[in-house]
């Protein structure tokens, strides 16, 4: 039986990706393949989970919507305003869910849809 997931989001601009997930989340490459010439994979360890970046230059950004990445933060209102300078795109403002959490959604620099979320 599978231990881990580990989702991976394929681009066509890692470095981007890299400096966009890094700079909202503070995650810490852990690591990136191959040391020496073009970068083809980046894992990146948020708190006890890896998000793996892998680089495809035939890739088209864009709202793909098959993909939701949740990511649990210790404040969501802070980072809203870390998201469109880093190149993300800021969907709504934050909202509390009856389920218990304060939720808010947005978008990596790829359009890829992020739920940011914390615990109330």
């Amino acid at each position: 039986m599978p231990a881990t997931i580990r989702p991976i989001v394929v681009t066509n601009d890692i470095d981007r990706l890299h400096a966009f997930y890094t700079g909202l989340f503070g995650a810490e490459e852990n690591i990136r393949f191959p040391d020496d010439g073009p970068t083809f994979y980046i894992g990146l360890k948020l708190g006890d989970s890896e998000l793996g970046l892998s680089s495809d230059a035939g890739v088209q950004p864009g709202s793909p919507g098959r993909m939701l990445l949740s990511i649990e933060v210790p404040e969501v209102d802070a980072l809203l305003a870390k998201v469109e300078p880093l190149g993300g795109h800021v969907q709504g403002p934050a909202n509390d869910m009856p389920w218990g959490q304060r939720v808010a959604h947005i978008a990596d620099p790829d359009g890829n849809v992020v739920n940011l979320t914390q615990a109330l």
